[in-house]
């Protein structure tokens, strides 16, 4: 039996559990993530905890709808055991229809429904050495790092608002920064990120925010400036985190890849494509 549950009424210790173990396991499905990212959310939950999907939601002029968070590329069923298609869609089922709207992207174990838009992210497992890894990258990414390397750059952790600065100053789309800056705070107080800024004779290139849960890694935020582009930082950046955490077994997860220009960069990475789906429904 599935049952709709508020999140003040959530068994947080259970819940978390689930999410922990499940195969499926995302940063974004815990309850201290969600509780930074989402206005409200409550969660449909199948017995005692044995599988759960958080339904993350807003209310505007008295309408409520389920709407997927910032930062937060992922949610739908997570369990520590295999879900069935059928499960999967009576969880769809049992999202309430007070919820005139919905937009929400489901995790990759949930791409066998049909009727849903398919999505792309990518990632790499680091269960080899660095130099394993750098075989897969593409001629292009190999050049571009010797172009950083002849440039003497190197990878220093900075603040967030001096990443945000970087991105204010060359980006045009609007972020949700205060979101940005109490997930940071949250994740510096329990050890579960880095900001790592990439510097030419002392001056800032940009950098990017790393979070860290479970046995992955995602690459949550980025910003360079146009010397950066020019000097490589970005491609520097990424190997130098492939090559700290080479042989670990992590997963590092790009968070990304539906832009084609985008997913090419990654895939120059060696990273391999992953699926996963977004689910709307609307009674308006």
């Amino acid at each position: 039996m599935i049952e709709y549950i508020k999140r003040q009424d959530l068994d947080t210790i259970k819940y978390n559990k689930c999410v922990e173990k499940a195969l499926q396991s995302k940063v974004y499905a815990f309850s201290w993530y969600l509780d930074i990212v989402a206005d409200h959310w409550d969660v449909l939950v199948l017995e005692d905890y044995k599988a759960v999907m958080p339904i993350p939601w807003k209310k505007k002029y008295g309408i409520k709808y389920s709407t997927q968070p910032d930062f937060s590329q992922q949610l739908g069923v997570f369990s520590p055991e295999k879900i069935a298609k059928a499960d999967i869609l009576e969880f769809l089922n049992k999202i309430p229809k007070s919820f005139l709207k919905v937009t929400l992207n489901l995790n990759v174990k949930d791409t066998s429904l049909k009727q849903l838009t398919i999505l792309k992210n990518h990632i790499i497992v680091l269960d080899k050495s660095y130099l394993e890894i750098k075989k897969t990258f593409s001629k292009g990414r190999k050049h571009a790092i010797k172009v950083a390397e002849k440039n003497q750059l190197e990878v220093l952790p900075i603040t967030l608002d001096k990443l945000l600065e970087i991105y204010t100053k060359n980006y045009d789309y609007k972020i949700a920064k205060n979101i940005l800056k109490d997930l940071e705070n949250y994740c510096l107080e329990n050890s579960k990120s880095e900001v790592l800024g990439v510097f030419k004779e002392g001056l800032l290139l940009g950098g990017g925010l790393f979070i860290k849960s479970n046995n992955s890694i995602t690459y949550l935020f980025a910003a360079f400036s146009d010397k950066g582009r020019t000097f490589q930082a970005s491609s520097f950046l990424i190997s130098s985190i492939l090559k700290k955490y080479e042989k670990t077994g992590i997963i590092f997860d790009f968070e990304g890849g539906n832009k084609p220009s985008i997913g090419k960069f990654y895939r120059s990475f060696g990273a391999k494509e992953e699926l996963y789906s977004c689910f709307k429904r609307t009674f308006l």
